[in-house]
């Protein structure tokens, strides 16, 4: 499927052939895509899919073992590129002994650009007392404290790492809607990572999958969607019904008489008594992790310019 759309100039994230390998194998292989400056995107994938590793490598926390990462056009070591992004780890590393206030106080001292009256507002909606010590402050509330200091920074890239794993579901609602007011404001850029695929539902409009150490998917969820369709219907006897010959089967599924199909629709209509739909996101998702095999898709806009990526089928976005 061909994309006569030109993708956005400005990328905030850009990857080419990059790869993380530790003892134990490789964490992170070829993977190549571009973020256009912007999006709110969500990278997904299983628990250790790679996600943390490509976070940390952006944030210049990792060395590549193979390939390069870029953040707005500049390699994550540059002082230009550091000014510009705020990461927060899964384990939110925070003083112990300074108190709420003091570490927003520090913030203030190491960012040139500053924004008290965010990074307030934002430990004050969660009910943080800034006279509290951090070590005397609850997993969700320190996630609070971390997220006040990564908007607070201004920056024009966060790169959050599961931040709301330990929210009770209040808290989570409360804490995502203002860190997308934030970013809306501003035109942030924002990566998240979750392996919760229905907690980023209708929050975010960019898509990242990893699964197995490697890029799987990457564009406009709206995109990708449009990409593909869920077919379901009555089949009896072995191997794929006629009327699907054709057509890209990402995933299938059988139950009694139940056929079950996700795909990328060829040129031809589906043939035969089917219900064909848009499938979710979360079933997209489900299918190519389900599916190892299934050759990636990117849009048009999250292809990198590089030799790498020539390999992946590019679809419209």
């Amino acid at each position: 499927m061909t994309d006569q759309i030109a993708a956005p100039g400005t990328a905030a994230v850009e990857a080419s052939g990059l790869g993380r390998k530790y003892r134990r194998g490789w964490a992170l292989r070829e993977c190549t895509f571009r973020l256009p400056a912007g999006r709110v995107c969500a990278l997904v994938g299983p628990n250790g899919a790679g996600k943390s590793t490509l976070l940390a490598l952006a944030a210049n926390l990792l060395a590549p073992t193979e390939g390069t990462v870029r953040l707005f056009g500049e390699p994550p070591s540059a002082p230009a590129a550091r000014r510009r992004v705020a990461f927060v780890a899964q384990d939110k590393p925070l003083y112990p002994r300074f108190t709420v206030a003091e570490t927003l106080r520090l913030g203030r001292e190491l960012n040139p650009a500053w924004d008290q009256a965010v990074a307030e507002r934002l430990v004050a909606e969660a009910d943080v007392p800034l006279t509290a010590r951090i070590s005397t402050l609850s997993g969700g509330q320190r996630t609070c404290v971390a997220l006040a200091l990564a908007l607070g920074k201004r920056a024009d890239l966060l790169l959050l790492d599961e931040p709301m794993s330990d929210q009770d579901p209040l808290r989570r609602r409360r804490m995502m809607g203002a860190l997308m007011a934030e970013a809306a404001e501003h035109g942030t850029t924002v990566v998240i990572s979750t392996h919760v695929l229905a907690e980023l539902d209708g929050v975010c409009d960019y898509l990242l999958l990893i699964g197995g150490a490697r890029l799987r998917l990457a564009g406009e969820t709206d995109a990708l969607q449009a990409a593909h369709r869920l077919v379901t219907g009555v089949h009896e006897g072995p191997g794929l019904p006629p009327g699907l010959a054709g057509h890209t089967i990402v995933e299938s599924r059988t139950t009694g008489r139940q056929f079950t199909a996700l795909m990328r629709p060829g040129a031809a209509p589906v043939g035969g008594d089917w219900i064909v739909s848009e499938p979710s996101v979360e079933e997209i998702l489900l299918g190519y992790l389900r599916a190892p095999d299934a050759p990636p898709l990117l849009t048009r806009s999250a292809r990198a310019a590089s030799a790498h990526a020539a390999a992946a089928e590019v679809v419209a976005g």
